[in-house]
């Protein structure tokens, strides 16, 4: 019966992916192994656009506290550095652990490297969205400390899982 959720899953859509992601990430990303390099950039850009708009409430806040800074001008610079800049990053850190990886018994492709950063990055936008939305309505204090932690250590825990389910055996 496990196979057949694991199946279901993999001819799911996105959002079930996401969701099935944090409680079963190795699943999911063995079923988005045969992704091709243009499907995952997508997916990246998906995820960077999700960190853009889950910026704008906290952007919002800030702007109405300080006028002095617009809140154009604070989504455009976001808009630069999350479309523009971030994307560049995750494909240098991606090459980089397929690098750091050649050195370990389990080896990860650049391409399978790429899937797991990219797809870690989707997997947590939601929660992202919900960080977001408590930075801007509530602003800095424990809910913030707790949505940030949940979100980071999602991202940590979708990651390592999906670098562990891609690695080959040198």
């Amino acid at each position: 019966m496990a196979d057949d959720s694991r199946q279901s899953v993999t001819r799911g859509g996105i959002a079930p992916r996401i969701l099935q992601s944090w409680w079963a990430p190795r699943d999911v990303v063995r079923g988005l192994s045969a992704m091709p390099e243009r499907a995952k950039l997508v997916v990246l850009m998906a995820a960077m656009l999700i960190f853009l708009i889950a910026q704008a409430p906290q952007h919002a806040r800030n702007a109405h506290l300080d006028p002095s800074v617009p809140f154009d001008a604070r989504m455009a610079g976001s808009l630069l550095a999350v479309m523009f800049v971030r994307p560049l990053l995750a494909y240098a850190v991606a090459g980089l652990v397929a690098f750091l990886s050649r050195a370990l018994p389990q080896r990860l492709t650049p391409e399978d490297s790429r899937l797991a950063l990219f797809w870690a990055l989707l997997a947590v936008a939601p929660a992202m969205l919900l960080t977001g939305l408590v930075a801007g309505l509530i602003g800095p204090g424990a809910a913030l400390i707790v949505a940030q932690t949940v979100t980071g250590l999602g991202f940590l825990w979708i990651w390592g899982a999906n670098i562990a389910a891609l690695a080959r055996k040198a």
